[in-house]
């Protein structure tokens, strides 16, 4: 199979439809699956998926000022996720939210919960640490409890996060601050859509884009 180095590219030619094979990298999708571009091209047409992907084109539309953007070039934001999603959930209709949170980001969690809820939106939310669940009685070696290993210590619990709120039917649910590997977890047994509005960075206070960009982070490997 052809490599897949999008990152690499500096030009990103994609985005300005330059398809000319001679200028395109040698890793470049446009060169190396034609056949799969087509075919995908065809799936957008279900209907479930084109109305999906409809509203999230008008959502990401609605993100900028129109006058700036048509008439100036210039692409202005004018609305925070938070808004984003509680707008295009209305889009899609959408009537119940779940949230799947750390009980480290428990304050943003309210605090998410009570916007959305002025948006209409009936709220579920479920914790990380929701059951009580001891982490040695889920397979964890108790070395692995980042205190004291014959203390309890609560299991995160994404499987438990997601079946709670497949049982409450939300049509969406919300990441904030989740694990790296419990939110993929949560996402993999998650009836409906998952999307993130915060990810979890301990070291930057979740600002993960942070550590892209700061020299003094550039020697963490």
């Amino acid at each position: 199979m052809n490599e897949l180095k999008c990152a690499e590219c500096k030009l990103k030619h994609c985005t300005q439809k330059i398809t000319d094979e001679s200028i395109l990298p040698p890793f470049c999708p446009i060169k190396n699956f034609k056949s799969l571009i087509e075919e995908v091209k065809t799936r957008y047409q279900a209907q479930d998926i084109q109305n999906f992907f409809k509203q999230a084109a008008l959502t990401e539309k609605e993100a900028y000022d129109e006058k700036a953007a048509r008439e100036e070039g210039r692409i202005v934001p004018v609305r925070p996720r938070i808004k984003e999603i509680a707008e295009f959930s209305k889009k899609i209709g959408a009537k119940r939210i779940g949230i799947a949170f750390c009980s480290g980001l428990a304050d943003e969690a309210a605090r998410a919960s009570s916007i959305l809820k002025k948006h209409g939106f009936e709220i579920f939310s479920a914790i990380c640490s929701c059951g009580a669940v001891d982490k040695t009685e889920v397979g964890i070696p108790p070395d692995y409890k980042i205190r004291d290993a014959e203390k309890f210590e609560a299991a995160c619990n994404p499987l438990l996060q997601a079946e709670l709120l497949n049982q409450a039917k939300t049509a969406i649910n919300v990441i904030i601050g989740l694990c790296v590997g419990h939110d993929m977890l949560f996402t993999k047994h998650s009836k409906a859509p998952v999307t993130t509005l915060i990810v979890k960075d301990r070291f930057t206070g979740h600002n993960p884009v942070i550590s892209l960009y700061t020299r003094y982070h550039r020697d963490i490997v």
